[in-house]
């Protein structure tokens, strides 16, 4: 199935700052991809670099085929866009500024009407439509905006940072509504908010300093940070000197650590936990089998098993401390390489 987005090494640059360079993903519809960076990524200059509002210095924009730069009415006729700050007037009324809005997304004259209606249903806008839009809740502009960026029906949807400055009851319907619009649209949105792209997105792209540090699906990308290396933990009763040196004889296993401070009650009952690390290929299923083999050959009962898995946040956290950690040193070597002195 062909790709109903697809970003092709977009750069922006403003004079000689950089805004974004390179950046490149693909989304088909049914599949919702997140962009999570901190603030200051570059994630705002991407989405408006795909939606047409910048234009960009290099790097094309492809959707449903038609090549932003070449036909770019066809382009924005397919995307619906909800920026951080939603295109709202405060003096219409919601059914005025959604008319507007379906006239101007050039929505057929006899389908406005009852589009509008769908809309509105899907998104609990029934009981406003009549009400200022300038008297509304900031969760419910945000719907506004949202019922906006839908009404013309398009198969690409850009939300940016659709949830700041929502209470966390609104958080959690936008995010139901993202991922209802998934199933049926691509869905691109920006995020510095981890949890909120593991619990929507099927591909993470993450960027720092207007650039791609990593890209995958959530459960790819938390393998990757240690090589595919799988870490589980093992708490069981019985000596932790023992225990450990069973399991590293285990097959696919290199290492065992201790894991956690044992708590008073473990103690009193002679329970250890371990961490152990098999190496990659494994086997998920079948490692656990050879643990539990080992444990009961020594006649130690497990008390858990399980996989420990990474999470986003450490994925997150390491590519972007080493990409910091990278520009210190690169700085703190620049006076040397010009042969002048620090003060």
């Amino acid at each position: 199935m062909d790709a109903a987005l697809e970003v092709r090494a977009v750069t922006k640059r403003y004079g000689p700052s950089r805004g974004v360079e390179d950046i490149s993903f693909s989304v088909r519809r049914g599949e919702v991809l997140g962009l999570l960076g901190p603030n200051g990524a570059g994630k705002t200059t991407t989405l408006r670099c795909i939606t047409g509002y910048l234009p960009v210095t290099a790097g094309r924009v492809f959707v449903e085929g038609h090549d932003l730069w070449n036909h770019p009415f066809e382009v924005r006729r397919r995307i619906g866009y909800l920026p951080d700050n939603p295109p709202l007037y405060g003096d219409m009324t919601v059914f005025d500024y959604l008319l507007f809005s379906a006239e101007l997304h050039e929505v057929p004259r006899a389908r406005r009407g009852p589009r509008i209606d769908e809309v509105a249903e899907r998104l609990q806008l029934g009981d406003v439509l009549g009400r200022l839009i300038g008297r509304l809740s900031r969760g419910y502009r945000q719907r506004v905006g949202l019922a906006q960026a839908v009404l013309h029906e398009p198969p690409v949807l850009i939300c940016d940072e659709p949830t700041v400055g929502l209470d966390p009851a609104q958080i959690v319907e936008m995010r139901d509504l993202i991922r209802s619009f998934g199933r049926e649209h691509a869905v691109v949105f920006s995020s510095h908010i981890l949890s909120e792209v593991r619990l929507l997105c099927d591909e993470v792209v993450i960027v720092r300093a207007g650039k791609v540090v990593t890209q995958g699906a959530p459960a790819d990308l938390t393998a990757k940070l240690h090589g595919g290396i799988e870490h589980w933990l093992v708490r069981v009763k019985g000596p932790e000197a023992s225990v450990a040196a069973a399991l590293r004889g285990v097959r696919g296993v290199h290492a065992v650590s201790p894991f956690g401070e044992t708590t008073p009650a473990d103690a009193a009952e002679g329970v250890c936990g371990l961490r152990v690390e098999a190496a990659p290929g494994a086997g998920g299923g079948e490692l656990s089998d050879r643990l539990f083999d080992a444990l009961a050959a020594g006649g130690w009962r497990a008390r858990e098993l399980r996989r420990l898995e990474t999470s986003l946040e450490e994925v997150f956290l390491e590519l972007t401390a080493t990409e910091q950690a990278a520009k210190r040193d690169a700085r703190a070597a620049a006076p040397r390489a010009r042969g002048g002195r620090e003060r």
